[in-house]
């Protein structure tokens, strides 16, 4: 496949991920203090289920056109501290795989049925901080050089 669609691809997916986790850390607890605890325990079931039958196929996107990215690195990859580009693309492929931590974690803790209240916003709020790192490291690997 090529770079450029596999960039699109992984754009794509990302664009999808971290446009959920956006709507469930920023719009989602806005709208909580508007609604009833039933009703908002309900809104979020539904998005919870409606987000484990999509996710994992975004999710399956995203890692694995970065995979394929990340091959097209391998060179850079094998001495990080050779130049900023490729200490960066580290850094954004350690916290890609903490996301990924995060949502198996997540996903263990939902069949579990522990994925509730305090629990479910903190995992939520590390996720989003980890997005919005990887975003902004995403652009600085190609802007910024040291």
């Amino acid at each position: 496949m090529s770079y450029g669609l596999l960039l699109i691809l992984h754009l794509l997916a990302a664009i999808a991920f971290a446009g959920t986790v956006f709507f469930e850390v920023v719009m989602l607890e806005g709208v909580r203090k508007h609604l009833p605890s039933d009703t908002m325990r309900e809104v979020e079931r539904a998005i919870g289920n409606r987000a484990v039958a999509i996710m994992p196929w975004v999710l399956l996107t995203l890692y694995g056109a970065g995979i394929a990215l990340a091959w097209q690195h391998r060179a850079a990859l094998a001495q990080p501290l050779s130049s900023s580009f490729a200490l960066l693309l580290t850094i954004k492929i350690a916290l890609a795989l903490s996301v990924f931590g995060h949502f198996a974690t997540a996903m263990f803790w939902r069949r579990r049925g522990v994925l509730r209240g305090a629990r479910s916003r903190r995992l939520h709020l590390s996720v989003f901080s980890h997005v919005l790192a990887i975003v902004v490291l995403a652009k600085a690997m190609l802007y910024l050089q040291w």
